[in-house]
């Protein structure tokens, strides 16, 4: 019964982190209501797959596989700008189906031969901190625009922001305070009494409408096109989605005990590869090894797999089953967001940890500071100004995320900081 109870807290850990991307992503390349239903059923069912084959015969852990938070930015990021670029959302959808699928494609053919071991070269202690702090605050903030009722509005919505914030409290006092199951269980305990308590103080509101029937379909962002820019920023996007399996994958070797050998690596490569080029196929944001798994793990203390098993079962049967995901598709995502801000907060945790050891000077501290502040600088930017650049570069310049993470790659493996020590 316990590992039933912690199945269905993974079930809701995937559901939050799954719900508000297909909805996001089918808004701004203004899809249809019917086309946005149908990716957040196929997104349930397929991110159940993809967790339920990691666990099994790929890294094999319990680690969630779903929407990369880097591609769900780029996909956002370009889809704002494409009318300022005078192109057309469907021909930017086709390039990008294009750019993804050839990425995947290599992910997991470089997977197979052994990308991981070069990805840890890169990919040093430094580099992962910067990733996981930049993803942890980029992630964060999206959560916490969810928290005020701005998912919805352009203005804080007080009564909705109000249970937000007690939420927090309650997550973060269970896990502090609570023992035993108590506290494993906070995030279950947190979205059903802020669910509850939704219900009974907003009846009118419904964070997501869902549609009468729905229709899967392949290239429902745009019909397939060589799109040079497009395509480009797909495989940059791709190359650097990498760092995901790299940071969930060293995460992972310190919360479970053991070291992550080259055949796991190898396989976790491939499968997200395979993911994403299915997802490239039918308009899914691209996958990967979620670094969050690392938090929602530290939180809840629950690390085994048959639980992580059961979770991915019931999201594949929660999207294939269309009363069930309309039930659930009824969650607020103002409540979802206010826990996943508690369970992301173990983010930074990981990101520290990767810096034990690490001793600054008035030198040294630039390998660290400049990516990471540099990061969040943009992020705090809008996205109009960043019109002036040429669309082929564009969406790298203006994502904190990618270009942090390439500049603490390029700082790290070009200067030798030992001899600055």
């Amino acid at each position: 019964m316990t590992t039933f109870f912690a199945g269905v807290q993974w079930l809701l850990f995937m559901f939050a982190n799954t719900v508000v991307i297909p909805l996001s992503i089918g808004t701004a390349f203004h899809e249809p209501s019917t086309v946005i239903m149908a990716s957040m059923k196929l997104s349930f069912m397929y991110t159940g797959i993809a967790c339920i084959f990691q666990a099994l015969i790929g890294h094999r852990y319990a680690l969630m596989e779903g929407q990369s938070g880097l591609w769900w930015g780029v996909l956002l990021s370009l889809g704002a700008s494409a009318d300022v670029a005078h192109m057309s959302l469907e021909t930017l959808g086709g390039g990008l189906a294009i750019g993804i699928i050839i990425s995947g494609i290599m992910v997991a053919i470089l997977g197979a031969l052994g990308i991981g071991s070069l990805l840890k070269r890169l990919f040093t202690p430094i580099v992962m901190s910067v990733f996981l702090f930049l993803l942890a605050g980029s992630l964060i903030i999206t959560f916490f625009k969810g928290m005020l009722g701005l998912s919805t509005s352009t203005q804080i919505n007080l009564p909705v922001a109000g249970l937000s914030f007690f939420l927090v409290i309650l997550v973060t006092c269970l896990n502090i305070k609570g023992r035993g199951n108590l506290s494993n269980f906070a995030i279950l305990a947190g979205i059903l009494v802020g669910w509850l308590l939704y219900s009974l103080l907003f009846p009118q509101q419904s964070a997501i409408r869902t549609g009468s029937s729905t229709t899967i379909m392949l290239f429902p962002l745009g019909k397939p096109n060589l799109e040079l820019s497009s395509i480009i920023t797909a495989l940059l996007a791709g190359m650097l989605n990498t760092a995901n399996t790299v940071a969930t994958l060293r995460g992972a070797e310190q919360i479970f005990g053991e070291e992550v050998d080259e055949r796991k690596y190898r396989r976790s490569f491939v499968l997200t590869g395979i993911n994403t080029v299915i997802a490239g196929m039918f308009g899914m944001v691209p996958y990967a090894p979620y670094a969050s798994s690392l938090g929602f793990l530290q939180t809840t203390h629950i690390l085994e797999r048959s639980a992580f098993i059961v979770g991915g079962v019931l999201f594949f049967l929660l999207g294939l089953v269309p009363f069930l995901s309309k039930f659930f598709a009824t969650l607020p995502i103002s409540v979802g967001d206010a826990v996943l801000f508690v369970a992301y907060l173990q983010l930074i945790g990981a990101a520290l940890k990767n810096l034990s050891g690490f001793q600054f000077n008035g030198k040294t501290i630039y390998r660290f500071a400049l990516p990471i502040l540099l990061g969040f600088a943009i992020m705090s930017m809008p996205n109009q100004i960043f019109i002036s650049l040429p669309m082929v570069i564009r969406p790298l310049f203006s994502n904190g995320l990618l270009m942090g993470s390439l500049i603490a790659i390029l700082l790290e493996n070009l200067i030798n900081w030992e001899k600055y020590k």
